[in-house]
């Protein structure tokens, strides 16, 4: 039987930024200079920009559109607001009927976040409705005059920073998600730290709607700055990804927009796993220093080291933990065929264990935990002699023998 040929083209390497999936295919390819970052001054001006590629991709999970050819630092953002929408009337409407219906579920003195505020316009509408309000909006390249009644920061949204400091009621994100190279990873923070710190705020997040790019084969909506294209599946894909609810997508001025209102938040798992991250690197900034300080003891005292193993965790063990080749020169290993080789950093010359018969020490560390029980059995089985066993555990080095730990259940 013939078997077809496979004529689809596949791409991966570039996890889609709106739901994480890595595979996807070739949709619209081009190659234009920037349109919408740079005010050319003159002809020539306009006609030496450079021309980038256009390789949008379409992701098969979820339907996302992006450029996988995109890269930001060729984008020059200045240091004027980011051009917008129009003022139309019908645009103008639409914002309105947003802004009341944000205002409508939220308390009555909101703190209000925006992330690009860009002009500054949608905040300033919210505090004309309701100035009661806090509203801060963040911006690199944004409006800096808030009147004295709008915060407008000349800075990167940190969600770690930002988000205790202000505990906002909403988040908002106005056609900002579609610049950037990973959305879905600053919605994912934005969630991770919300829940960290026990607030879940409401989030307006608005984009360009991608549908009708597809369903009438129009090409003008594909430039450099858009490195994504948000369809209705994609949009609310990543939103799911990140909510703990949905409240809502919809659409304005007639479907070519997307909105979703949304409280962002994470799975108990995810602050377990977080927070379980969190004390491992702690107890590790913990281990760095104690096991170091023993190892200084055990040198200043004149005992007589040996580290079991030359390579993998062994050498881990010696570079992390300083058991340089001047003070703890004495690696052996159960391997013979290691022998005459040298620990990777440290440099100590690894001998076959039977060394030790002959140049017996006083203690052997074995960085191998989850070899230990085999070792000490070799080392009882072949007949050498020591005077202690240590092992690392819970932040110290401890005595294989006679410590509580883990590794005693896989004696021998």
């Amino acid at each position: 039987m013939n078997k077809s040929k496979l004529e689809l083209e596949i791409r991966d390497g570039e996890p889609c930024p709106a739901c994480g999936h890595n595979i996807s295919v070739p949709l619209f390819q081009d190659k234009h200079p920037l349109a919408n970052t740079v005010r050319p001054q003159s002809y020539q001006e306009a006609q030496d920009l450079e021309y980038l590629l256009l390789d949008y991709v379409r992701c098969v999970e979820c339907g996302h559109i992006y450029n996988y050819a995109f890269d930001y630092a060729k984008v020059p953002y200045s240091d004027r607001p980011y051009p917008s929408f129009n003022k139309g009337v019908l645009w103008s409407g639409f914002i309105q009927e947003i802004q009341q219906q944000i205002l409508a579920i939220l308390p009555e003195k909101p703190v209000v976040i925006e992330i690009g505020h860009g002009d500054g316009s949608f905040l300033a509408g919210l505090r004309a409705l309701n100035p009661k309000g806090r509203y801060v909006g963040f911006d690199v390249n944004g409006a800096r005059d808030g009147e004295g009644v709008i915060e407008f920061r000349s800075e990167l949204f940190s969600p770690d920073v930002n988000l205790p400091e202000l505990l906002p009621d909403l988040i908002v994100s106005r056609h900002v998600l579609e610049h950037l190279k990973n959305p879905l990873s600053l919605l994912q923070r934005i969630a991770l730290v919300a829940s960290a710190i026990g607030i879940s705020p409401l989030t307006y997040f608005e984009v360009p709607c991608a549908d009708r790019v597809l369903e009438t084969g129009r090409t003008v909506d594909f430039f450099y700055e858009h490195t994504s294209q948000f369809t209705t599946n994609s949009f609310t894909r990543m939103l799911s990804k990140c909510s703990s609810s949905i409240e809502k997508i919809g659409y304005g001025y007639d479907h070519e927009v997307i909105y979703g209102v949304a409280r962002l938040g994470v799975k108990n798992q995810q602050l377990e796993v977080a927070q379980e991250s969190q004390n491992y690197r702690l107890s590790t900034s913990k281990s760095l220093i104690n096991i170091k300080e023993q190892l200084d003891k055990l040198y200043s005292s004149g005992t007589k080291v040996a580290i079991w193993g030359g390579l993998g965790r062994s050498s881990a063990f010696a570079n992390r933990y300083s058991a340089d080749a001047e003070r703890f020169p004495i690696v052996v290993d159960s391997d013979a065929s290691k022998g005459g080789t040298f620990v990777p950093g440290t440099g100590q010359e690894i001998r076959f264990r039977d060394w030790l018969h002959e140049n017996p020490v006083d203690v052997i560390i074995i960085p191998s935990q989850w070899r230990a029980a085999d070792i000490v059995s070799e080392i009882t089985r072949v007949g050498i002699k020591v005077k202690s066993i240590l092992i690392e555990h819970q932040d110290r080095l401890v005595d294989y023998n006679y410590s509580d730990h883990p590794y005693q259940n896989l004696k021998a």
